[in-house]
């Protein structure tokens, strides 16, 4: 069965919750792409987003690999176009609509309503990703050391995730 269609509706929808970022969409492509359309599962899902968080460029570029995975090439064009060019538009037609009501009474409560709402749905991605990554004991030591190193230091992130997958790799052997 060809899946382009599916892929298209799903990410064109995803496209328009990453009020945010990326992470902001995390719990709905959980129930999307594991829950519904079973294009992998919810430990693929967190290892594509745990390898993507340490690649550079954009952040959400791990949704073309869930293209692929589903239906090959044009799954993964297919995705790509359809996160990108929603949020593309709307963000082009938004600005512009934003500069014209510079001097709307309103605009300043619009911006600092919309911030909860951003750390509303990045909250709800990490605890999405914390559920199925924290399987044990030591996956939560690991979580809340490398948290706690990051939070009251200005250690390089780099080594200090490159540390808690070497102590993941020789504890969770």
């Amino acid at each position: 069965m060809n899946q382009v269609p599916s892929l298209l509706r799903v990410f064109a929808y995803l496209s328009l919750l990453t009020v945010g970022g990326g992470m902001a969409a995390f719990p709905e492509l959980q129930t999307l792409a594991v829950n519904v359309h079973h294009w992998l599962t919810a430990q693929q899902l967190v290892q594509l987003y745990s390898v993507e968080q340490m690649a550079p460029g954009p952040k959400m570029m791990m949704i073309v690999s869930i293209g692929q995975w589903a239906a090959g090439f044009a799954g993964a064009a297919a995705v790509l176009v359809a996160f990108l060019l929603p949020t593309s538009v709307l963000a082009f037609f938004i600005g512009r609509l934003w500069t014209r009501l510079e001097r709307w009474p309103w605009r300043a409560s619009i911006q600092r309503g919309l911030a909860p709402v951003s750390i509303g749905l990045l909250s709800a991605g990490f605890l999405t990703v914390a559920r199925v990554a924290l399987t044990g004991v030591v996956t939560v030591i690991i979580t809340v050391v490398v948290s706690a190193i990051l939070l009251r230091s200005r250690a390089n992130p780099a080594l200090v995730v490159l540390g808690g997958a070497l102590v993941g790799l020789v504890a969770l052997r």
